[in-house]
């Protein structure tokens, strides 16, 4: 048979062989992962070459910091990276599920059936398990749910002894900006300063800006907030080629100061005729603007990002200018407060009261850099999870109940297949079961025990029946409030599935000389940065 053919050398590996290598650096790479799920997963510690350390048990993170050289696991990683992008989580899931597709094909492959036929079976089990998915859904039916599912996604990260605070948060913000029908993950902006403790992250109904005042001479607070969003920079242009001036006498150098004063004075005056109290600018504000800018009495930032400027924008409805020459009373924004904040050794900008805000912040607080970024990643999970609810509002329940109950009626299917393709749904289903089995593998349970439990409550017609790692026992985890969005499932078993299949239909892997070395040995792909 053509697949029995194996050739390898520097630049190439083809047939039986490619294959297993390329089956091999998924599965090292869903090894890799799988102790971080659940809520009793481990975290992993992430050193680059400079020392920097990242502590982390979310699975894109992880992916995302190490350096993976093998073709076949960088498609792991892109898989993950959209799983992130489509549903903000479920990442490991996705991945873990991949491995053990491709795994589990392996077996199949030693049989000598032909790779066509078992992606052939995996198509059919993929279709099969959306349907079936589709019959075991829950609408959310109060915002209680939704907080339930945010708890759900921060269990098992650093923030999980706060998941009941946070949670609530997160669904206040979602409510806020889920008013307008145009809304996004990044309307909801996370901001982190150090000090104080987790408990006293809050929800800032506008914007935070981790920016002071351009001078200290300038007010601290202004109330009644007309924001005015700048492009230009409030300073002297430099010429685009050089250029010199001469001066003949103290006369003309006392006219070209006084002329540069003017030209900055009058930038200040157009910013007081259209009445606008709080400036904020993209580029940089000379020293004269800032005192005629202070003696004004407004306040004013500068070097501000584009991302935040739009943040600005549409929290407080000012239009960004490019020309001050062409602003206009109509192009500023409102907010009913705007001041600067000094905690510890840190001062923020706050922007509230912003008569319909589309944009806010959540403010984490925290002793340790590497607690708020963890922090920030399970909110940015939860996030996700709530904001794919308000576009499809079905959830499952959780604890890998889904799966087990996938598992049965995939099982149950096969039966009914008459080709070679029964035996790849049966191994798709064994692949889900590895989710409930690593759950409890990660939690210290015996997974036997816990696998044969769940297995007998589901053929007992026991749909929503998954671990409860809380208590350690099985039980309906929807009842118990462990919830996952649909959409977070649906999209783990598509991704899983197309990624696997294409792998297994690679039987050729050709490879720059640089890199053969990567070919030849998949277990020494990865390596920190």
């Amino acid at each position: 048979m053509a697949e029995d053919v194996v050739t390898q050398d520097n630049d190439r590996i083809v047939g039986k062989t490619a294959q297993k290598n390329n089956i091999l650096a998924a599965k090292i790479i869903a090894e890799t992962i799988k102790t971080t799920l659940g809520p009793k997963g481990m975290d992993k510690m992430l050193v680059d070459r400079a020392g920097n350390i990242t502590i982390t048990n979310d699975g894109v993170t992880i992916l995302n910091e190490m350096d993976i050289e093998h073709p076949a696991a960088k498609m792991l990683v892109d898989v993950a990276k959209t799983q992130e992008k489509e549903v903000g989580d479920g990442t490991t899931t996705v991945v873990m599920l991949a491995g053990k597709l491709l795994e589990n094909a392996e077996t199949l492959l030693d049989q000598k059936i032909h790779p066509t036929i078992i992606t052939k079976g995996y198509m059919l089990a993929e279709k099969k398990s959306q349907e079936i998915l589709n019959d075991l859904v829950h609408e959310i039916n109060d915002e209680s749910e939704l907080v339930k599912v945010a708890e759900t996604a921060m269990t098992g990260k650093g923030a999980e002894y706060l998941r009941e605070k946070l949670s609530n948060i997160i669904v206040e913000a979602v409510k806020i900006i889920s008013k307008d029908s145009e809304f996004d993950i990044k309307d909801v902006r996370i901001e982190k300063q150090n000090g104080e403790s987790l408990e006293q992250t809050e929800l800032v109904p506008g914007i935070v800006l981790n920016y002071e005042r351009a001078s200290q001479e300038m007010p601290q607070k202004i109330e009644n907030a007309k924001i005015a969003l700048l492009e230009e920079s409030l300073e002297i242009r430099s010429p685009e080629t050089e250029a010199k001036i001469s001066v003949a006498s103290p006369e003309q150098l006392q006219s070209f100061i006084s002329h540069e004063d003017a030209v900055l004075r009058n930038k200040v005056d157009k910013i007081k005729s259209v009445g606008a109290n709080v400036i904020f600018c993209q580029r940089g504000i000379d020293d004269v603007v800032q005192f005629y800018l202070a003696r004004a009495g407004i306040f004013a930032l500068r070097r501000i990002p584009k991302s935040d400027m739009q943040a600005i924008a549409k929290a407080t409805g000012a239009k960004t200018i490019s020309k001050l020459s062409e602003i206009t009373p109509e192009d500023l924004g409102t907010a009913q407060k705007v001041e600067e904040i000094k905690k510890f050794d840190d001062r923020l900008t706050y922007i509230t009261g912003c008569p319909n805000p589309k944009t806010l912040t959540i403010l984490i607080r925290g002793g340790s850099e590497h607690v708020m970024d963890e922090v920030q990643r399970a909110i940015e999970d939860a996030l996700g999870d709530v904001l794919s609810l308000l576009k499809n509002s079905k959830v499952v329940a959780g604890g890998g109940a889904i799966e087990m109950e996938i598992a049965l009626q995939l099982k149950q299917y096969a039966q009914k297949l008459t080709g070679r393709e029964q035996l790849a749904v049966e191994q798709f289903s064994k692949a889900l079961e590895f989710i409930p089995t690593t759950l409890a593998e990660n939690a210290g349970l015996d997974t036997i025990d816990v696998l044969t439990e769940l297995r007998v409550a589901h053929d007992a017609g026991q749909k929503d029946y998954g671990l409860n790692l809380f208590t350690s026992k099985v039980e309906n985890t929807y009842k118990s409030g462990i919830l996952e969005p649909l959409k977070v499932k649906t999209q783990a078993i598509a991704s899983a599935t197309e990624v696997a299949n294409m792998i297994l239909r690679i039987d050729d892997v050709i490879a720059a000389k640089r890199k053969s070395n990567v070919l030849k040995n998949p277990s020494a792909m990865t390596d920190y940065d």
